[in-house]
């Protein structure tokens, strides 16, 4: 059977060709045009996705060596993310499905980094065996879910305000680093010291403030933003820059540090001996390092993506469909999907 995936929530513009789970191509375009801004922009994050989807999916059926008639299903991201830059996406993929008459299946975008563990270049699954537990890191989300059989899964902890990759990308700016500040945080980092200045780790073991940190699995990185502004004010220009690595490594290990805790401690309480990690923060090394050596420590298996699977990618889409399929738990008939569709058929449990 032969996906092909399509992914616009926000600023990648993705399509992916999967056949009988092995992905044949992958094609992610990232836009540029928002380093101006020192942000996303939705609505020219609208306007570039309309510019490249043609271009885009054309260039991953051509890749996969195949003809779009050739193709049996096509999948595409129904939310969450930018409503105008979903519906770009969305409506490409009714109307193409349409023309070509194959289903059409809706998928939700966090599930999709939830299950992208499972990818295989080579059609064969990894070893990520459930039940386990998920932390979804990205620009837009901070998620723990943990994993139970047949896809389902619970949302046992969120962020309440901002999320941990846009913590990065928030402090960087504050730094002085351009967008997206998260990679370069991260490049400056293996340079700096971590002990340097202490960050505050919210309603973590680290926590003055918290009581009942070990059963919060919630994230909270407000005040991580607030505690760096307040400390580049109290220092010159010169003295940031000279100790920007320093300040670079602080802040990464104040949010890794928090990440790292949280994603541990609920896989013990749940007696878990797997744990994934997801989403884009997921490519950060510090990240990758220290939740490596955590779970080495307590004998839990640990699985993260490859880079280009942690990102925003259309691979994730159709691999999702393709399990969802797999097990009879999808709709895949209707072309009449408004966005964020995929809610209506949630693979978690109520949490």
């Amino acid at each position: 059977m032969n996906i092909l995936g399509i992914e616009t929530s926000c600023d990648e513009t993705s399509a992916a060709v999967l056949q009988d789970d092995r992905v044949l191509s992958n094609i992610i375009s990232s836009q540029l045009i928002h380093k101006t801004y020192g942000g996303v922009v939705p609505e020219l994050a609208s306007r570039e996705h309309e510019r490249l989807i043609v271009s885009v999916v054309d260039r991953a059926i051509t890749e996969a060596n195949i003809q779009k008639t050739d193709l049996d299903v096509i999948a595409a991201t129904a939310g969450p993310g930018l409503i105008g830059a979903v519906m770009v996406g969305l409506c490409f993929a009714q109307g193409l499905g349409f023309s070509l008459g194959i289903p059409l299946v809706p998928i939700n975008h966090i599930e999709a980094h939830i299950f992208s563990p499972f990818i295989q270049e080579t059609g064969s699954r990894k070893t990520l065996s459930e039940p386990f537990v998920s932390l979804t890191v990205s620009g837009g989300h901070t998620m723990l879910s943990l994993v139970d059989t047949n896809l389902h899964y619970s949302v046992i902890g969120r962020t309440i305000d901002d999320a941990a990759g846009e913590a990065f990308d928030k402090t960087g700016k504050m730094l002085g680093l351009d967008y997206p500040a998260g990679p370069r945080i991260d490049r400056l980092a293996h340079d700096g010291d971590p002990k340097f200045h202490r960050f505050p780790r919210a309603l973590t073991s680290h926590s003055k403030t918290s009581r009942s940190y070990r059963d919060n699995f919630d994230f909270s990185f407000s005040g991580l933003k607030t505690s760096v502004l307040n400390y580049i004010e109290q220092h010159d220009r010169a003295f940031i820059q000279k100790h920007l690595p320093d300040i670079a490594a602080s802040i990464q290990a104040a949010i890794v540090d928090v990440l790292v805790e949280k994603t541990v401690a609920a896989a013990q309480k749940h007696n878990v001996a797997n744990i994934s990690v997801a989403g884009g923060v997921s490519a950060n090394s510090g990240l990758r390092m220290k939740m490596a050596s955590a779970c080495k420590q307590r004998g839990i298996l640990l699985t993260i993506p490859k880079a280009v699977y942690s990102t925003d990618n259309a691979a994730m889409i159709a691999s999702l469909a393709s399990l969802k399929l797999a097990r009879g738990i999808t709709e895949k008939n209707s072309y009449d999907v408004p966005p964020f569709a995929a809610f209506r058929y949630p693979l978690r449990h109520e949490s």
